[in-house]
């Protein structure tokens, strides 16, 4: 039996270019999360500017650097982990990253968006690394939003091969601002490519989103819409509201899967399961 683990998504309204006012949301949400007994918290993906908002291409600050170090404080106040998106200036560049901070308030891994889409290349450069890392609930992967589109699964699947047993993953997921949850895209767009990395592995996915109308940038005028989702081996295991105003902590109890196939074990696992070389590139 794999380890329980509790975890709240922390689906948390995100204004362009007030940082101060996204942390001190979210700071009320680690609260909220640490009372409710939470092992671990998913925060959204740049939650500090906000996706693509103008003001992160100069106010980004590095990591370990002020927004981190907020993030690594309330980890240690609260012993709690935290996986969170933020904006990260390193040098002269800007990535869109993640990090995963343990219940010490220490960074364990750090990780910069590879499937940025078109809009965001005058804002953060493109990452070129994956990790995964060993903690107290077993081995976590971190990728970002987009990451987990259907075109670029090789790189979950990549994590899924390293060892992932759980992935974490920052979102911003935005539509149009006339869309509602009638029309709802993301049946194909997210559920479906998550199903198929946890059929796969038997690992579990989980992604948290922002919500609110986005002011600024390429996208200004669309909205996030929540709509955060958790997805196991066996289907949805806690799914967020479709709403830009339904910012609200989820919170979901799940076994960490047990992975015993290792390198070329987990292909002849694969191919056993049905799946071809095609659907696996």
């Amino acid at each position: 039996m794999g380890k329980k683990v509790t975890i709240g998504l922390g689906q948390l309204l995100v204004e362009g270019g007030e940082p101060d006012r996204n942390m001190a949301r979210a700071i009320r949400m680690i609260e909220e999360a640490a009372e409710k007994k939470c092992d671990i918290i998913l925060l959204p993906e740049t939650m500090d500017f906000a996706w693509t908002h103008p003001s992160g291409i100069e106010e980004a600050e590095p990591i370990p650097g002020k927004y981190s170090n907020m993030f690594c404080e309330q980890a240690a106040k609260y012993g709690i982990f935290i996986c969170v998106g933020l904006t990260e200036k390193k040098g002269n560049k800007n990535y869109n990253s993640a990090i995963l901070i343990d219940r010490n308030g220490h960074i364990l891994l750090k990780y910069h968006k590879i499937n940025l889409l078109s809009v965001e290349f005058p804002f953060y450069e493109i990452g070129n690394t994956l990790n995964v890392v060993e903690t107290e609930f077993g081995k976590i992967g971190l990728n970002i939003c987009a990451d987990n589109y259907i075109d670029s699964l090789p790189i979950g699947h990549t994590l899924a091969r390293m060892g992932a047993q759980v992935i974490l993953s920052p979102s911003s997921w935005t539509v149009d601002y006339s869309i509602t949850e009638e029309h709802d895209p993301y049946e194909e767009k997210w559920l479906k490519p998550y199903k198929i990395l946890s059929g796969y592995y038997g690992i579990v996915i989980v992604g948290t989103t922002s919500v609110g109308y986005i002011v600024g940038g390429p996208y200004e005028g669309k909205k996030s819409i929540g709509c955060s989702l958790m997805v196991g081996p066996d289907g949805i295991i806690g799914q967020g509201k479709f709403n830009e105003f339904a910012g609200e902590l989820i919170i979901h109890e799940f076994e960490v899967p047990e992975r015993t196939a290792k390198g070329t074990e987990i292909g002849k696992s694969l191919l056993s399961k049905g799946a071809t070389f095609d659907q696996l590139l």
